[in-house]
């Protein structure tokens, strides 16, 4: 699996381009193959990922940069020096670093965008194929218009949203992959047009006068409203369409080549609808940075004041206050953006060629330090936590349970059935001595011949090399044979029914055809069916059975909703919550045979009900509703999904760690859940509140209530209850989220995932991560902080009457910022507390980067106390010990300060690496070699005397020795935590 640490990750689809506003979104009736009779402007169907273009470019940088206050005081100051009154040395002094820190930005910036130029560019320049009354052109992506109609063929993406109008495939429909739409990898089932699926041929969409009146655009990518009209019959024809007749942009189409008119284009396009804007990301520690960069300026302030107070104000004061203030600014240093920036792109590099995590790419080098100050994780599940691989593990008869184990006994049933010469036989016809046996294997064989049945599944023979495709489907080839579904569980149920003996061979529009153990071809028609949907969570269909003319109503669901479908019984409720508990998927199956005159009945009221233009759902549900009483209970079905390898101990790492962990998913509640149990996100000995449906603002005050009660529970809840309670209640919800020890959102859409990572930033102050697999996950990864990455010195004025000049003038002020201690400082993102060994093992240590130690306002109080006091030694010792001219306090001042930054860093490092020791020897070497070069600040006879040898070592070892000795206590009568575990 491959990670991406990203600020703004790689979409294939979107953002499209928001430039492009034309007005409210509307209804509208689209006329198939003439974009010319539009009844309004569209959108240009247009990828555009970039933050920029060419002319706000440079200006949205700088701004960016110098909107915080840590740069733009480098950048005042640097301004300052044009100012002849203000000016304390050489231009380049503070341009030349300021500079370096821009380009580095710039260049990284430039380098983004021009990648994402070309990835746009190679997506708006994809080539599809469009049917015009010059026959079939050539068009690309962005030149595809509203009322066009666009062949997209098998493994193409679909380039717009689009109303589905005709197949090649034989079973008049198609699968679409939606993993970058809602993240789910299961295909999804789409049907044509009726009354354009029947016309001789894809040019003839041209020769009839139709159109499709669509629905606003909206955000919902579950739901479609609109009809189909053909003007050109006789009597004319209206079809009503809805979310099954859809092609939606950012889809992939995974079987046979369609035919498509195009409804929506650029920003009307559900997938960019539900995809937010990318934010300019700045990680924590340059937040901190530049807060302390405040106060110090603050200081400065007042010590600038102090000066000239001294002087009493006398002459031009206030530019004396600002003399003051440029010459103590190296108090913050620009090298500490310089490696601050570098350290940055260390660690991005490191993450890219970490082992352990092959295959990582790091898309923004800006924030990877906030990977180690993450409070809340949150999680898409379909190929994140798992990997939507469904495996059958239980089938239970209420009597008897096959496992794993146990399957060859269902084999053995299901082929005595198709067998013995009496299996059709009613068992109260079956002879005496064998009715036990025989009730045992006609149960197992009913069973399995309903899961057989009830699916939304198709088997596809594709070629494979040797065999012709056409000859592999007439003859049912096992070997060309794959099965195409709309979710991983119904494969996985077909899968195991092919392996016990009962082989789905054949299936179209209106039939299926099943292979027994003995090579028999069973002929079904199907006469209706019923997909599942979140709100009735089942499934169901009626077929004939062609070889005897019965007709059966097979079911499927949650045990929720068939508990009270199915006849009465007395372990329904207690085994599913035993296969629940094993973290299994269960779903419960029954049956129902009609007579001819119960279903002609059913399908007049079910006909009449689907042609209603007024609560069409409703009273089709109703109708539906007629057939499901009193079922006979077949079976209970488990099936696991496959978790990723290392799941569950990294989960348990995050909790150890303080991490909370959310899960957001657009999967169902029941799939949901029993995910995180199976993951343990939710442990074993964790209360579930499963929040129930709300819609209204008094339900979802009795459910917080209710919710409020419990305590240390985990919470489960829809994307529809959310969006109610964040309506009324977003302030009491996220305060009682907050305190779970787990969430779990399900059947969230992907603007609702970019939401909660917001509302969690501004109710918590935390810092969030985002980890996801699809294109449905861009908004919250975009969204989440990270989407899965002074030491001061100048004593000098005030004891030379405070006079605002510079002690250190020219390169020895850029040399000092730069070469002279920038390998050291560098060198430290290098260290580490312990091993990750280590802190893989105890996870607990986390806890203390949360804290935010490293660099509280007590630990820079403390380092600034430790710069006045060095500084002090520095200073007032050279003055003690300098001779008679002035460039030897330069020379002996500016060495210590060298010498003591070098000793310090040591200091710091708790585990040397031999890269540390290449950094102090080079900056040292680089000062020693620079001397001969800056005659004109140091005197290069002087600095070979013992005389200067013996004074810089006494002033160093003043300056640094207290702070060893200091550090050794603190070790040795106050360790940290995390030194316990190193010794």
């Amino acid at each position: 699996m491959k990670l991406k640490l990203s600020s703004r990750p790689e979409r294939p689809c979107c953002p499209w381009s928001r430039c492009c506003g034309m007005g409210d979104f509307r209804p509208r009736t689209v006329w198939l193959g003439h974009p010319e009779k539009r009844e309004q402007r569209y959108p240009r169907n247009v990828i555009n990922n970039q933050k920029y273009n060419f002319f706000t470019f440079l200006p949205a940088v700088l701004f960016h940069q110098f909107k915080y206050f840590y740069n733009l005081y480098f950048l005042l100051l640097a301004c300052s020096q044009f100012i002849n009154e203000l000016r304390l040395g050489a231009l380049y002094t503070y341009w030349v670093p300021l500079g370096l820190v821009l380009a580095i930005t710039i260049i990284r910036e430039a380098v983004e965008e021009i990648r994402c130029y070309l990835r746009d560019k190679e997506m708006n320049s994809q080539i599809y194929s469009k049917l015009s009354t010059r026959g079939t052109v050539k068009v690309k992506s962005s030149g595809i218009q509203v009322g066009d109609l666009i062949i997209v063929e098998k493994n193409q993406r679909v380039p717009a949203d689009m109303i589905f109008l005709r197949t090649s495939e034989r079973n008049g429909s198609c699968f679409l992959r939606t993993d970058q739409l809602d993240g789910e990898t299961d295909w999804k089932l789409r049907l044509p047009v009726a009354c354009t699926q029947r016309l001789p041929t894809a040019a003839d969409l041209l020769q009839i006068r139709s159109y499709v009146y669509a629905e606003e655009p909206n955000i919902d990518i579950h739901n479609f409203i609109g009809t189909f009209t053909r003007e050109d019959g006789d009597p004319p024809v209206n079809e009503s369409l809805s979310i099954e007749n859809t092609l939606w942009a950012s889809t992939v189409v995974a079987s046979g080549t369609v035919v498509g008119v195009v409804i929506y284009t650029g920003k009307e396009l559900r997938s960019v609808m539900n995809t937010s804007n990318p934010r300019h990301k700045v990680g924590l520690f340059d937040l901190e940075v530049n807060c302390l960069t405040k106060i110090l300026f603050g200081a400065l302030v007042v010590v600038s004041l102090v000066m000239v107070a001294l002087q009493h104000f006398a002459g031009r004061w206030y530019l004396q206050i600002v003399r003051f203030l440029l010459l103590f600014s190296n108090i913050v240093p620009i090298s500490l953006r310089v490696n601050l920036d570098m350290g940055k792109m260390v660690f991005s590099w490191m993450i890219k060629k970490d082992s352990k995590i092959p295959g990582t790419m790091v898309r923004a080098s800006t924030i990877p330090e906030q990977l180690g100050r993450i409070s809340y994780l949150l999680t898409d599940k379909t190929g994140t936590l798992t990997l939507n691989e469904m495996v059958f593990r239980r089938l239970h008869l209420g009597t008897v349970a096959y496992g794993m184990d146990s399957m060859d006994e269902v084999q053995s049933h299901v082929f005595s059935a198709y067998t013995q010469p009496s299996h059709d036989l009613p068992a109260s016809r079956a002879p005496a001595a064998t009715k036990v046996r025989k009730t045992i294997s006609s149960r197992v064989h009913e069973a399995v011949k309903a899961i057989a049945l009830v699916h939304n599944v198709t088997p596809v023979y594709e070629a494979n090399g040797v065999t012709d495709q056409a000859e592999a489907e007439q003859h049912y080839e096992d070997t060309c044979r794959v099965y195409q579904a709309s979710s991983p569980d119904e494969v996985s149920l077909v899968q195991w029914t092919e392996s016990v003996g009962l082989t789905l061979v054949g299936r179209d529009q209106s039939s299926m055809q099943l292979r027994t153990p003995t090579g028999q071809i069973l002929n079904f028609t199907i006469l209706q069916i019923f997909p599942f949907t979140y709100e009735s969570k089942r499934m169901g269909i009626i077929v004939r059975d062609e070889s005897t003319g019965e007709i059966t109503f097979y079911m499927k669901g949650a045990d929720v909703v068939m508990a009270a479908i199915v006849q009465y019984n007395d372990w329904l409720e207690e085994e599913c919550g035993n296969m629940a508990r094993e973290g299994l998927r269960v779903l419960v199956v029954s049956k129902k045979s009609l007579t001819e005159e119960q279903y002609q009945d059913f399908e007049a009221r079910y006909v009449q009900a689907k042609l209603s233009v007024h609560d069409r759902s409703l009273k089709v549900a109703t109708v539906i509703e007629s057939l499901e009483m009193e079922m006979e209970l077949l079976c209970l079905t488990g099936v696991e999904d496959q978790l990723q390898t290392d799941v569950r101990p990294t989960l348990e790492i995050l909790r150890n760690a303080g991490i909370k962990v959310w899960m957001l998913t657009g999967d169902k509640l029941e799939t949901a859940t029993c995910t995180a149990k199976n993951a343990h996100l939710i442990t074993r000995n964790q209360d579930i509140h499963i929040f129930r449906p709300v819609t209204t603002r008094g339900e979802a005050h009795l459910e917080l209530n209710a919710f409020r009660r419990k305590h240390d529970c985990a919470l489960v809840i829809s994307g529809d209850s959310l969006e109610v309670c964040l309506k009324y209640y977003e302030y009491e919800f996220m305060e009682l989220a907050c305190q779970c020890p787990a969430v779990v959102c399900c059947r969230c859409t992907p603007t609702q995932k970019a939401q909660i990572v917001r509302l969690l930033q501004e109710r918590t102050g935390k810092l969030t991560c985002a980890v996801g697999d699809g294109g449905n996950d861009v908004s919250m990864i975009q969204e989440a902080d990270c989407g899965v990455g002074v030491e001061g010195k100048a004593v000098f004025s005030s004891v030379f009457y405070f006079a605002s000049v510079p002690l250190y003038q020219g390169f020895l002020i850029i040399g000092y910022s730069t070469i002279y201690t920038m390998f050291p400082v560098f060198s430290l993102v290098l260290d580490k507390d312990v091993k990750s060994e280590v802190a893989m093992l105890y996870p607990e240590l986390y806890k203390d980067l949360l804290k935010g130690r490293p660099l509280s306002f007590k630990t820079f109080l403390i380092w600034v106390l430790i710069s006045i006091y060095q500084g002090s030694i520095i200073m007032y010792g050279a003055l003690l010990l300098f001779e008679s001219e002035f460039v030897h306090i330069v020379a002996i001042s500016f060495t210590s300060l060298i010498l003591t930054e070098l000793l310090m860093v040591a200091l710091t490092i708790q585990t040397w690496h031999w890269l540390m020791i290449v950094g102090e020897l080079l900056s040292l070497a680089c000062y020693v070699a620079s001397l001969v070069f800056l005659h004109e600040f140091i005197d290069v006879y002087f600095i070979t005397t013992v005389s200067f040898l013996w004074k810089v070592t006494v002033i160093t070892l003043v300056s640094c020795l207290p702070l060893y000795i200091l550090k050794y206590l603190r070790r040795r009568f106050s360790p940290p935590s995390y030194s316990k575990l190193t010794t």
